[in-house]
């Protein structure tokens, strides 16, 4: 009996999305040496990861795309307008002249997150790898009413 209370007073692991961005090329060392940076400043670890998303332009970003099979994680890519849509505390000039967008990562954290502004546990968190390459993660947590988290939302 008590087996069965402490299993139903156990913490419920967070769920995160991980919005990510990074000059092309950047290798899977320094995506993941971002992400484990910005989880610390979140209190969080890979455990508590649940989707990660980018810009559709990085569809074919290698370092993502490891870094997601490595894990299990669902990948999700969002559009130029559909990160613009996104209200952001970081909007970028450099990122909406290569991009098409003020921001990438906040952006495609909330929007994977399906959550508002309240819900951006990381802002924009910069790393520049010893490669030279610099990699940005920021950490939404997910909408616990949401039924299905990894849809995209639509923009009108």
């Amino acid at each position: 009996m008590s087996a069965v209370a402490s299993q139903s007073s156990a913490p419920v692991a967070l769920a995160l999305a991980i919005g990510l961005g990074c000059d092309r090329g950047t290798p899977l060392a320094t995506v993941q040496q971002c992400l484990q940076q910005a989880l610390a400043l979140a209190g969080s670890t890979l455990a508590d990861v649940a989707v990660l998303a980018s810009i559709e332009a990085k569809a074919n970003e290698a370092a993502f795309l490891q870094l997601a099979a490595q894990h299990g994680w669902p990948l999700h890519w969002y559009s130029a307008a559909q990160l613009a849509a996104v209200p952001v505390p970081n909007p970028s000039a450099t990122v909406q002249r290569y991009m098409g967008t003020p921001s990438v990562s906040e952006a495609a954290a909330l929007l994977a997150a399906q959550a508002d502004l309240s819900a951006l546990v990381v802002e924009k968190h910069k790393f520049r790898g010893p490669d030279g390459k610099n990699a940005t993660v920021s950490i939404a947590r997910m909408a616990a009413a949401s039924s299905t988290p990894f849809s995209p939302l639509s923009v009108s």
